[in-house]
């Protein structure tokens, strides 16, 4: 196996383009045979199958993919939402001379096609007309099986998030069980995770020059099978919980040596000082960092690192066996910042998965090209006049960076994406406002949204480098902000401020979740957040009240919350706009108990708080969230057979309790919160007084509730007393989380 390429690897834009490159770029990338005779193609390289309807928009995955194709001058084709019952869709466009592209969209289908109770949906944001039943369930694998079937020698690479979550052995809420790596099941010949640019490009030019695809080993981001491990590396055994080998100790991220350390023996060195060893030259002798700079000693580490492998408990003992799922869950996790990740390795059942370290980081530059692509940014024209809610939603946004340094168990951001962020410029960006603003049917002069994964992380990082190529911690914010991370908000700012004072563009909103905690860092990005880009009401998300979740959670305390609260409503007041906070709470996650609903219910009752929309956990593959769920610990600490157990809220009815907490003031909700309280010895708060949660008598009702809306035309703002919300008053349903 060759080695793996270092971080200093050739930029997106620093390729020959490939012959093709003479067609020039199409208004659409085709969808049907005609469309390619319009182009002049008499094949397409690589064709993209997909899950999702085709939206020309850097928002969509498939056209991003399929844009940077095109820039590096491969014709590429899209198959979107194909008929999955034969392979006769697989063969519209003819056989691909490169290979096939097999993603499920932009989001997990499985998530996409159900709920958290396990409910089909009847709609699909990502289909024309919001129509369900588009898309099959775990598309990746019927994809990638028709695409076998059509062209059995076309190789076959899987990506997109769903890939990313289901790269090794994982729990899947819907069939209750641990299933293989999705590369497995799908039989593709390699998965690409996380954003995918640099993986994609890589295999395109490989398979260009003349490659097999089984020859292309070393492109960071990447899964594939083998037989064996290579000889020439070094095997870490991590698939014992309570043996887990020896493990390279890493150079502490927050150790600062001074110059005159600098050639201290190195920890691990086994050398005797004592004694005059020049002359020995014994061949076997353990290799010794001592008198090294520190440079040296890390280069070093690194090389070693470099051809380390560290080897999971296999597919077949991890699922059957929690304990050892939630400490491969946990080494996975320990695993992913592209600075000093190795590759791991794990067995699937006869053959062994092979993941290599994470993709690195696009730079800013790399950002630009990707996003500067010609999109049409509107859906492909044989959609005609059909909507396509999710493109609707993100029809005026723009995409300003990517990662989130966050860490929240119950997100799949940071797995997919990475916790480096990675930010665009600020010309780029505006360039891109005034194309929407000049070229997007429909345009108003309000921008949706400007943001990403994370409202405020733009240019957010930490202060040293080096420090973060060596960090393992999860988050970056939490149990609070770490001291080396850098919290200007000042790029932020900048960017605002010259966004809305575009000739043509009347407001610029922020959707995009905030992170209130770090802009409590920055008063003056929270003045000019609620001064300007505030549209009546801002969601933000504290998830519970109570620590013992939150902790699981990897959320800060409520009282961070409190102390945004109060910026908010200072600077709203300042600027004289009656504005709304928005709250948003997390049902039924593990660390959870019936006690922490309780006094969730209660902060709500005592805060004015009617929350029409409500959710319960949803355990996303791969999330650590998700491992505490199916196996009752936390893998954010060290996992052992004896290790702390975590409370989780799993049978239908528990779940049911957690989420009618939530919805105190719901009457069909009153009879089991009274059951409850009396079960948890807490009758007391079954009564008609101000600071009892539920009344004692029970209205009669049809069964369905509706909170209260204006009965008249005054102004519902005027009726409000000071310091309640306009949810709290109407019961308007918050926005839906990104």
């Amino acid at each position: 196996m060759p080695e793996l390429k270092p971080p200093t690897i050739r930029a997106l834009f620093d390729y020959p383009p490939y012959w093709a490159e003479c067609y020039g770029r199409a208004p659409f990338l085709p969808m049907n045979r005609a469309e390619m005779d319009e182009l002049g193609w008499d094949s397409c390289d690589i064709i993209v199958v997909t899950g999702d309807a085709y939206v020309d928009s850097p928002s969509f995955g498939m056209a991003i993919v399929g844009r940077l194709l095109e820039s590096h001058g491969f014709r590429v084709g899209i198959i979107a939402q194909p008929e999955w019952h034969n392979t006769d869709a697989m063969t519209a466009l003819g056989e691909p001379n490169l290979f096939f592209g097999v993603t499920a969209g932009n989001m997990d289908s499985m998530i996409n096609r159900y709920t958290a109770d396990r409910k089909i949906r009847s709609d699909d944001a990502y289909s024309p007309n919001n129509l369900g039943g588009k898309r099959p369930d775990r598309s990746t694998i019927v994809y990638a099986q028709r695409c076998r079937e059509a062209y059995s020698e076309v190789p076959i690479v899987i990506g997109g998030i769903e890939s990313s979550l289901r790269r090794i052995a994982h729990y899947d809420y819907w069939q209750d069980k641990v299933r293989r790596s999705i590369l497995a099941d799908a039989k593709a010949d390699m998965l690409v995770y996380g954003n995918g640019e640099r993986a994609i490009v890589d295999i395109a030019h490989g398979l260009a020059a003349g490659n097999s695809i089984d020859a292309l080993r070393d492109i960071r981001g990447t899964a594939y099978m083998i037989s064996d491990i290579p000889a020439d590396w070094t095997v870490i055994d991590s698939s014992n919980v309570d043996k887990p080998g020896r493990i390279e100790k890493h150079s502490n991220p927050y150790e600062v040596l001074p110059d005159d350390q600098n050639s201290a023996c190195d920890s691990t060195s086994t050398a005797d000082t004592s004694k005059d060893n020049s002359t020995k030259k014994d061949t076997n002798a353990p290799i010794t960092l001592k008198f090294m700079s520190r440079e040296e000693r890390q280069a070093m580490r690194k090389g070693l690192r470099d051809r380390t492998v560290l080897r999971l408990p296999s597919f077949d003992v991890v699922k059957n066996n929690k304990v050892l799922y939630a400490h491969a869950n946990r080494v996975l996790h320990l695993e992913t910042n592209p600075g000093n990740a190795r590759a791991l390795v794990q067995n699937q059942g006869g053959q062994k998965l092979w993941i290599n370290p994470p993709p690195i980081p696009l730079t800013t530059e790399e950002m630009d090209y990707v996003f500067d692509q010609p999109f049409s940014r509107v859906p492909h024209p044989s959609y005609g006049d059909a909507k396509i809610p999710a493109y609707e939603m993100i029809r005026f946004s723009v995409n300003i960076m990517r990662g989130c340094f966050g860490g929240c168990t119950f997100c799949s951001i940071t797995e997919h994406e990475g916790r480096v962020i990675q930010n665009r410029s600020e010309d780029s960006i505006i360039k891109e406002i005034e194309s929407m603003r000049d070229t997007v049917p429909g345009f108003t002069g309000v921008i949706s949204d400007l943001g990403g994964p994370t409202a405020n992380m733009y240019r957010i990082a930490c202060k040293s480098k080096e420090i973060e190529s060596n960090c393992r911690l999860p988050s970056c914010v939490y149990p609070s902000i770490c001291s080396n991370l850098n919290t200007d908000h000042s790029s932020l700012i900048k960017l605002y401020k010259r966004a809305r004072e575009l000739p043509g563009i009347k407001k610029v909103l922020i959707a995009s979740g905030l992170r209130y905690d770090l802009a409590v860092e920055s008063p003056e990005y929270v003045e000019e957040l609620v001064t300007h880009h505030v549209g009546g009401y801002l969601k933000i998300a504290p998830e519970h009240t109570e620590r013992a979740p939150l902790d699981k959670m990897m959320k800060p305390g409520i009282g961070a919350y409190d102390e945004f609260k109060a910026l908010f409503e200072k600077f709203s007041k300042k600027a004289g706009k009656e504005q709304y906070l928005i709250p948003y709470f997390i049902a039924a996650h593990p660390g959870t108990t019936d006690t922490d609903m309780m006094n969730l219910a209660l902060w709500l009752k005592s805060n004015g708080f009617r929350a029409d929309q409500v959710q319960n956990f949803y355990p996303s593959p791969m999330a650590s969230a998700t491992t505490m769920y199916y196996t009752g610990k936390n893998p954010l600490k060290r996992v052992k057979q004896d290790s702390e157990t975590v409370n989780v809220a799993k049978t239908a009815s528990q779940r049911a309790l957690h989420k009618a907490f939530l919805r105190y003031h719901d009457p069909n909700n009153w009879p089991m919160l009274r059951e409850a309280l009396k079960n948890m010895g807490r009758a007391d708060l079954i009564g008609n007084g101000k600071h009892q949660l539920v009344p004692s008598y029970q209205p009669k009702t049809d069964g369905s509730y509706k909170s209260a809306r204006r009965k008249n035309s005054t102004p519902v703002r005027k009726k409000m007393k000071k310091g309640v919300t306009l949810s709290q008053h109407t019961g308007l349903p918050p926005r839906e989380t990104q």
